[in-house]
C-alpha cells in the first residue's frame, strides 16, 4: 500500500476501509457498496485513489481523485 490510498477490503464480519500505511480500520460496513461510499468520500476530501479488493483480497478496481485536471470521476473541483 502507497500513501493517499483508501483500500475497500473484505472482514469476516462485512467489508473495511483502510487508509495505506494505517495499522486500524477506518471504517466497517455491511456490503462493499457501503464501504465503496465511504472510501469514495474519503478519498475526494484527501485527494487521494480509492482501492477496491474483491473478497479473495485480489485488486478489481481502482479510482483516482487527485489533482489531476483530467479527473472525470468527480466533478465538485
Amino acid at each position: 500500500m502507497t500513501k493517499n490510498q483508501q483500500h475497500v477490503v473484505r472482514r469476516d464480519d462485512g467489508w473495511a476501509v483502510r487508509g495505506a500505511g494505517n495499522n486500524r480500520d477506518t471504517a466497517h460496513t455491511q456490503t462493499q457498496g457501503e464501504a465503496i461510499e465511504i472510501a469514495r468520500e474519503i478519498a475526494i476530501n484527501q485527494r487521494a485513489e480509492v482501492v477496491i479488493h474483491d473478497r479473495h483480497g485480489k485488486i478489481r478496481d481502482s479510482d483516482s481523485y487527485g489533482n489531476d485536471p483530467h479527473n472525470t470521476k468527480d466533478t465538485r473541483f
